[in-house]
């Protein structure tokens, strides 16, 4: 049918312009513009706001954390505005999984959680309020960044349920399943309790 077709083939096109909004290295670009040098050499490798503020510049980390939410919800917003929630969330999982595997860095990205919750924040708000929420008073306590990445990622599905938004719980759990997958190292150095806390440089 012509109409599924062209349905199927727009879907595709935002997933796809969602992809590579996502997949801008904001981390390398800001690093790079400040003089800071090549991020993947620095602390973790990782080109996420937190091994960012690894270099000591505070503003540049503040920066990547910003462009870095802010791709997942400028896909979301866009895809809203001229299309559907259906769209929208197709485009912010798309920049999602551009920020993990961008084709710019050979796939080689980030871990994802500021465009998590920048997808949350504009997808539906006090969703992703709530999950920026878990995440500091997680950061607060343990001064822990992945481990606070990770109760967010875990509280993410039934937040979602318990304020009434199920049309997104399938895309946020797939979501969190990534975060934990990318955070693999992380888990096993929080066993061996020698994960580094906020702000140590690299």
């Amino acid at each position: 049918m012509p109409g599924m077709e062209n349905g199927a083939a727009v879907l595709t096109g935002v997933a796809v312009l969602g992809y590579l909004l996502g997949a801008i290295p904001f981390g390398v670009v800001v690093t790079r513009l400040m003089g800071l040098g090549d991020l993947r050499t620095i602390g973790s490798g990782n080109i996420g706001a937190t091994n960012v503020l690894r270099t000591g510049h505070k503003g540049a980390a503040l920066a990547t954390l910003l462009l870095d939410s802010g791709k997942g919800a400028v896909a979301v917003l866009l895809a809203r505005y001229f299309l559907d929630d259906t769209a929208a969330q197709i485009a912010g999982g798309a920049a999602f999984v551009g920020h993990l595997y961008p084709v710019w860095l050979r796939f080689r990205g980030g871990k994802g959680v500021a465009t998590f919750l920048g997808t949350l924040i504009a997808l539906a708000w006090p969703v992703g309020l709530a999950a920026c929420a878990v995440w500091l008073v997680t950061a607060a306590l343990s001064r822990i960044s992945s481990l606070s990445a990770l109760v967010a990622a875990a509280t993410a599905v039934p937040l979602a349920l318990a304020l009434g938004h199920r049309e997104m719980m399938l895309l946020v759990a797939a979501m969190a399943v990534l975060i934990f997958w990318r955070h693999r190292a992380n888990i096993q150095r929080l066993a061996q309790g020698r994960e580094p806390r906020i702000g140590k440089k690299g």
